[in-house]
């Protein structure tokens, strides 16, 4: 057959990924053989050069990883130039290297895409189905990849998360394995251009990171403050003044008084013990010094 759907989907990130992104990110590659690659892109450079990179490479999708604070990631999903674009926060990152994932597929097959029924419920989630399909979907007849079907790809909508997750097909008995990478998107934006323009979509259960760690240090603080103010009212407790009740007159009715016994001084020296001798002891030295000539010989 001929090669008609010629999507190509440009992978790359930003500088200041950690190893585990830089893992996710070539695991992604491997399995999208319409995929490629390119260096990283400088923070300082503004995301619209992206387009540029995109039209360089001969690229009309692109996934775009963005590092913030070496600690934070986040994914742009865009169809350049002309957008739309998606951002996401990505979480709970899994990848193929991993001894969980037990699954394997051959390299360079097509992948069914299976969507949650949720997706066609909303249109801001229509609008990623659409864009997921045409992204990491393998195109008929690629040069590069292979005539078999082999592995699923599963977008579940829960908690308001899109989770992905990669299966493979086993033929025996058509049960699925699970093979890898893993992740979980959290939708921040939907925007109209490619890598910016009118906001489509906002998510309005969207925490950023930042306020996450914000709201874990409030409530440490505020178990710490806790504790203070209770330690604080206990020693204002033991501080106050106790209240000294009067001598009841009716407790001393029963005591009796001992008798007193009388003082005797010895005016006489005590006789000292006579010492008693250890008529053993002579026996004993001779032994120490039989044991010591012993040891020296």
């Amino acid at each position: 057959g001929k090669w008609k759907n010629k999507e190509r989907v440009l992978i790359f990130s930003s500088r200041g990924i950690n190893f585990r992104t830089r893992h996710l990110m070539q695991d992604l590659r491997t399995l999208m053989p319409h995929s490629k690659a390119d260096t990283k892109m400088d923070r300082k450079d503004q995301l619209f050069v992206i387009n540029e990179v995109c039209e360089m490479k001969n690229c009309n999708k692109c996934i775009f990883f963005e590092a913030k604070k070496k600690q934070d990631l986040y994914m742009w999903l865009s169809n350049t130039p002309q957008g739309p674009s998606a951002k996401f926060l990505v979480q709970n990152v899994h990848t193929l290297a991993e001894l969980k994932m037990t699954g394997n597929c051959l390299r360079g097959s097509r992948p069914l895409l299976s969507f949650d029924p949720a997706f066609d419920k909303e249109p801001h989630y229509a609008l990623l189905k659409e864009l997921f399909i045409q992204i990491f979907s393998t195109p008929q007849y690629h040069p590069k990849s292979q005539p078999f079907v082999d592995h699923v790809f599963t977008f579940t909508i829960t908690d308001e998360r899109i989770w992905f997750r990669n299966y493979q097909i086993i033929e025996e008995d058509a049960s699925l394995v699970e093979i890898g990478p893993r992740f979980v998107l959290n939708l921040i934006k939907i925007f109209q251009g490619s890598f910016g323009g009118p906001t489509l979509y906002e998510n309005p259960h969207y925490q950023s990171p930042n306020m996450h760690r914000r709201m874990i240090r409030l409530s440490v603080a505020a178990k710490f403050r806790e504790k203070q103010q209770v330690k604080e009212v206990q020693m204002i407790k033991k501080k106050e003044s106790k209240v000294t009740v009067g001598e009841d007159p009716t407790e001393v009715v029963f005591e009796t008084p001992a008798e007193e016994k009388p003082v005797e001084i010895q005016l006489v020296k005590p006789e000292s013990k006579p010492i008693v001798k250890d008529k053993k002891k002579p026996r004993k030295i001779q032994r120490k010094k039989q044991k010591k000539l012993f040891r020296t010989e």
